[in-house]
């Protein structure tokens, strides 16, 4: 086994990029060489990495020659069209994307869940959507223990999961409302800034949103249960990093909120706050940049003979992206 690797990112200028090398720095991944791959625009540009600049290149089917292992996240229609050459050329891909998060012969990983699933790969490797990997991060350990039939999620989303122009439209539109100025969206289909849009992605034929289809399928295929039912509202929230959700779930058997607890503190990926008594419970300005998933406001549902109740934060471009792409990279490599 090597010990060193030949990385290349796809989508090296993004926001998920940038992200991918500082976590690679920071967890030390045992780089060897690393290749930074972009598109036309991005040609000339260097990025800094371990200390050293590195030219960013034109992503190309010939991109791949001697890399081992490929982090992408351009978008599923570039992963769609460059990642098959990235295989042919022997290199394993941690796809970002949701290109080929539902494909029968793609794992979908999230590594606190079900890392076995990493064997099975035939090159290719599917990071879920940022939404659903929080919300199983926290579900796991109370499914294993308890088992759950039904999920109830509402998220509030940052706007750093719509990538780079996002995050700068709420910026420049924040500035212009307090300005009292008239605010005109641009990457928006309405003004975010002070204000809540419930849509993200299309709407599908049957009323909810590509986004919220994305977190009933995957949900169930990374917890390997399609009995499941998930019903999810995804909303868009003035806030740069970090989504929040609430989640209510009903178990097959009965399980108390601190029967709950006790189970979080000691999960993988989960750091329990939960202290509503002294003003403590998880926020995205408390979680931005940081790598866990945060769990509070853990309550027993007085509604349902077996409900509970949750309120899951965690950093969409680190748990949600970068990292979790990388922990599967870690978890390949070993």
């Amino acid at each position: 086994m090597k010990k060193r690797y030949n990385v290349a990112i796809m989508g090296a200028t993004g926001a998920v990029g940038s992200c991918f090398l500082r976590i690679l720095e920071e967890r030390k991944f045992p780089v060897k060489n690393i290749r930074l791959l972009a598109s036309q625009k991005s040609k000339g540009k260097k990025l800094k990495f371990n200390g050293k600049l590195y030219p960013v290149e034109v992503l190309t089917h010939d991109s791949f020659s001697g890399i081992d292992i490929v982090l992408a996240s351009a978008g599923a229609s570039r992963s769609l069209e460059f990642l098959p050459s990235a295989v042919k050329a022997g290199a394993v891909c941690v796809d970002n994307s949701s290109a080929f998060r539902m494909d029968a012969d793609v794992p979908l990983v999230v590594p606190e869940v079900n890392p076995e699933k990493i064997l099975e790969h035939k090159g290719i490797i599917a990071n879920p959507n940022c939404s659903t990997i929080q919300m199983v991060v926290a579900l796991w350990p109370i499914h294993k223990k308890a088992g759950i039939k039904r999920i109830v999620v509402t998220t509030f989303q940052s706007v750093s999961g719509a990538g780079q122009k996002k995050i700068n439209e709420l910026w420049e539109q924040s500035k212009t409302f307090l300005a009292k100025k008239k605010v005109t969206p641009v990457e928006f289909p309405h003004r975010i800034a002070f204000n809540l849009i419930p849509q993200i992605d299309v709407f599908l034929e049957n009323g909810y949103t590509k986004e919220e289809m994305k977190m009933v399928n995957e949900t169930r295929k990374i917890m390997g249960d399609d009995s499941i039912n998930v019903n999810a509202t995804c909303v868009r929230v003035p806030v740069f990093y970090a989504h929040s959700e609430s989640v209510n779930i009903e178990t097959e058997e009965h399980i108390t909120a601190d029967e709950v607890r006790r189970l979080l503190a000691d999960s993988p990926g989960v750091k329990l706050i939960d202290e509503p008594e002294n003003k403590k419970y998880p926020m995205p300005a408390f979680a931005e940049f940081k790598d866990d998933t945060f769990v509070g406001r853990v309550r027993q549902d007085e509604s349902v003979k077996n409900g509970i109740s949750l309120w899951v934060v965690s950093d969409n471009l680190r748990k949600g992206a970068a990292l979790n792409a990388i922990q599967i990279a870690e978890k390949l490599v070993k």
